[in-house]
């Protein structure tokens, strides 16, 4: 996983680092520890309307985010 979410949520930081994940790799895959104060797919929805992406799937602490980038598209994924 690029992005892992711990004790502390989502803070500033993870929300400004998921958003230059998705700028270089359109799809990034997040990982939610038991200490996170929000369920995975509480905090994957709450980082995708942070970062203005799409939640593709979470499958038991793990997320998956997509955001198309306007400059190089590189994966094309039916909405």
């Amino acid at each position: 996983p690029i992005l892992i979410i711990g004790k502390d949520g989502i803070t500033p930081n993870t929300v400004m680092q998921a958003d230059r994940a998705l700028l270089a790799r359109e799809l990034i895959k997040g990982r939610v520890l038991e200490t996170a104060p929000q369920s995975a797919e509480e905090t994957a929805r709450a980082l995708a309307e942070a970062t203005g992406a799409a939640l593709v799937q979470v499958l038991g602490r793990n997320f998956l985010l997509y955001r198309r980038n306007p400059k190089e598209p590189k994966i094309e994924l039916p909405l």
